[in-house]
Parts: C-alpha cells; sequence; structure tokens
C-alpha cells in the first residue's frame, strides 16, 4: 500500500497516511491548520470518495454488459439508450473527478492541500468538508467565477 501510494502520487510517505483517527474525528478551528491529524482525515476523506466512484463506474459497466439494448420497441429502446447516455455522461463527469481528487491528495504530500492556489490563505475546514478538492478559498472563487461570467457576456 505504501509503495502503491508512492508510485501514485510521487511523494514519500508521510506519517498522516498511517494515523488512525477516532471514528468521529472531526477537525477544527482550535487546532494546528493542516496539521497531521488534519491532513489524516482529508486523505481518509478524499480516498472513500474515490473508492464510491470507482465503485459505481464498475456497476455500471458490469450492467452495461448485462443490459441489451435490443427491446423490440421503438419507444422503450430510444428509452434505455437516453437512460444509458445520460448515464454515461455521469461517469464521465465523476472520472475528470477522480483526475481532481487524485490532484487533491498530491497536494496533501506536497504540504500545499488546503491552501488557496491564488491567495495562499488557508481555506476553511467548512469549504473543504464540504467539498475537498477545492483549491481556492470561498472569496477567490467568487472572484473567479465573477471574472468568468463577465468574460462570458462579452
Amino acid at each position: 500500500m505504501a509503495t502503491a501510494l508512492k508510485d501514485l502520487y510521487g511523494s514519500e510517505q508521510s506519517t498522516f497516511d498511517q494515523l488512525v483517527l477516532a471514528d468521529d474525528y472531526r477537525p477544527s478551528d482550535g487546532e494546528e491548520f493542516m496539521g497531521i491529524e488534519q491532513r489524516a482525515y482529508f486523505l481518509a476523506k478524499l480516498k472513500a470518495w474515490k473508492e464510491a466512484i470507482v465503485d459505481e463506474s464498475r456497476a455500471t459497466m458490469a450492467q452495461l454488459q448485462v443490459d441489451s439494448l435490443r427491446e423490440p420497441d421503438m419507444a422503450d429502446r430510444a428509452s434505455s439508450e437516453t437512460d444509458w447516455s445520460i448515464e454515461l455522461r455521469t461517469r464521465d463527469r465523476q472520472r475528470k473527478l477522480i483526475a481532481k481528487i487524485d490532484a487533491a491528495v498530491r497536494r496533501l504530500f506536497d504540504g500545499e492541500y488546503g491552501y488557496c492556489d491564488v491567495t495562499g490563505d488557508p481555506i476553511s475546514l467548512a469549504r473543504l468538508e464540504a467539498r475537498p478538492i477545492a483549491t481556492m478559498t470561498l472569496e477567490a472563487q467568487e472572484k473567479h467565477e465573477r471574472i468568468e461570467r463577465v468574460s462570458r457576456d462579452d
């Protein structure tokens, strides 16, 4: 496992990867920001999220192999094709999400996780809890989206 993470994320193992946290542990503002416990917590959260996505993808692929799109009725076939098209688009979005999760794990090992790419300020724990792959503070993200919206309107 340690070698696999090192190979996957290109970093030496850190003690936070081996730390076992209590089931009820939640990061708090009263502790060191991105200290060993918080890093271990977010690593576990990111790994569990990725594992859930991969499991869903496997189930979808298995279902695609089992189901046949050979319904005799044209309306039923069209409905099935539409459902599978939506499902495959969802899986494609999740594939892109996995890349973001992997990037967040790399940032954890590099010591950059939890800090805004734009300002360098710490990202709030509440934001990281809600969106563990966040790379910007809420304020920087809002500013970025306003600029994008203005650029798109031109």
